[in-house]
């Protein structure tokens, strides 16, 4: 604390000293970044897996054709991983540009080209399981097969997620894989009934 004498009234008044200058904020080197990729990851494998798997049960509800079920099966992977990547770089570029008003440093903030790429693959990886069940199973065993590797793959996505977030497995798991029955299911009844009507 320093002292000043006031030249008027020659009495001593009392000054804060300066506050020292507040470093700006960042996010935990390279943390941030990790995290975003991973998330992007889990979540595009999980849509992958459930959004793919809905549309070929839903074609096989409604008909037998291999062909039919790959050609739809195929434009699922291809517009959904597309579609994740991009609403990935939209959300991301919107955290980006939050923390550059913030004062993050570049290299401490996230990337969003990043975590569309890591979205795009995973999509891909994740539609891979069902699109190759329902294609590549005999017709008998295709909408149970795609149904069972369906339910496991998003067991695993919702324990990953889990861990990822350190929270407990039980209720994630559950969560995911009752969202993935709800879809399939849903997505089956409407393949078959209009399928019916054709």
């Amino acid at each position: 604390m320093t002292v000043v004498v006031e030249p008027t009234t020659s009495t001593y008044v009392a000054q804060e000293p300066a506050a020292a200058p507040q470093p700006q904020p960042q996010s935990e080197a390279g943390h941030g970044e990790r995290m975003n990729r991973l998330r992007a990851g889990v979540l595009g494998a999980n849509d992958g897996i459930v959004s793919t798997a809905a549309v070929v049960v839903g074609v096989a509800g409604a008909t037998d054709s291999t062909s039919a079920i790959a050609t739809a099966g195929l434009a699922a992977v291809v517009g959904g991983a597309i579609s994740m990547a991009l609403g990935e770089y939209v959300s991301v570029s919107s955290q980006r540009d939050s923390e550059r008003v913030r004062g993050f440093a570049d290299e401490h903030q996230v990337n969003p080209w990043s975590a569309a790429i890591a979205s795009f693959l995973a999509f891909l990886l994740g539609a891979a399981l069902p699109f190759a069940a329902a294609v590549l199973t005999p017709v008998s065993l295709r909408v149970a097969a795609t149904f069972t590797l369906t339910l496991v793959s998003l067991s695993l996505t919702g324990a990953l997620s889990a861990k990822l977030g350190g929270a407990a497995v039980g209720r994630p798991v559950i969560r995911v894989v009752l969202g993935g029955t709800l879809a399939l299911g849903a997505t089956f009844l409407v393949g078959s009934l209009f399928g019916s009507q054709l």
